[in-house]
């Protein structure tokens, strides 16, 4: 009888281990914030105060500065970060939205200006990955900042700038082309889990020509996707918009922290709306 309560205290106390609150966070060390809802990843801003460093140009090397925005508390430890490029002829100015926005809800964000306006892709990918290298190596967040846990995002050529990097450095988490312009349209190297967002009125990087062949070409065995905003242009991700910031913050979280929470967001895969002209992608994710 003794034997038997004792195996039956063993197995309650170890079914209390297994649903209680820690027993997550155990298993998954990155998670960062409280369980996501439809809101909270939808509110123009998450969980955690931000601050933010500016990165002067004359410091750097490998790209032309920028400015980091990262988690004022300490208390959760080290974040994943993110390298931002902005398009062809424009600067950090035009994706800056993103860094508050993404910041705040556990990550560290660098928008980065490129060495000229008129960079090309493959250039701003190397200039992505400078930035993360210096972000990880010498910023002064860089304690904040876990090395193995890293993403790439870019607008229009920073876009195709973003394949670029992912295809560089396969030990990248997550990548996402923001209506992404590359002469290079087949992407069967990269390694790295990858939303494609396209825009259904872009004129300049049309998704026909643009991001529908890059999701395509992307291998069939990786976790990816295409988001085709509806009544958009090529221009849209250079203002706050909640769609682009939803499905990027549940990506990110997924794939860089391995926060399955965030998986409601994206599988099912997300249907035609108001906002999502289409979605497609592989469900469920096995990264």
């Amino acid at each position: 009888m003794l034997t038997s309560g004792l195996a039956g205290i063993a197995a309650v106390a170890a079914l209390t281990t297994v649903l209680s609150p820690g027993a997550s966070a155990a298993e998954n060390p990155y998670e960062r914030g409280p369980a996501p809802t439809k809101a909270s990843i939808e509110a123009a801003s998450g969980p955690y105060a931000v601050s933010r460093t500016t990165v002067s140009s004359l410091s750097v090397t490998g790209f032309g500065g920028g400015t980091i925005y990262y988690p004022t508390s300490t208390a959760d430890g080290t974040f994943g970060a993110i390298a931002i490029s902005p398009g062809y002829t424009a600067r950090q100015s035009s994706i800056a939205w993103l860094g508050p926005r993404l910041a705040s809800q556990g990550f560290v964000v660098f928008t980065i200006d490129t060495l000229t306006t008129s960079d090309q892709p493959a250039s701003r990918g190397r200039q992505l990955l400078a930035a993360l290298d210096y972000l990880t190596e010498r910023s002064s967040v860089r304690g904040r900042v876990d090395a193995t846990r890293l993403g790439v995002m870019g607008h229009s050529m920073g876009g195709g700038g973003t394949l670029e990097a992912a295809k560089s450095r396969p030990s990248l988490q997550a990548a996402i082309p923001l209506t992404g312009w590359n002469l290079d349209k087949t992407w069967p190297e990269i390694q790295t889990p990858t939303l494609v967002v396209g825009a259904d009125r872009d004129s300049i990087a049309p998704v026909s020509s643009h991001s529908e062949p890059f999701y395509r070409s992307l291998p069939s065995s990786l976790d990816k996707a295409y988001l085709e905003l509806n009544n958009a242009t090529h221009f849209t991700p250079n203002t706050s918009n909640t769609t682009i910031a939803k499905y990027s913050i549940a990506w990110l979280k997924r794939f860089i922290d391995n926060d399955t929470r965030y998986e409601q967001f994206l599988c099912p895969l997300p249907q035609p709306s108001l906002t999502i002209e289409e979605y497609r992608g592989n469900c469920p994710h096995t990264s």
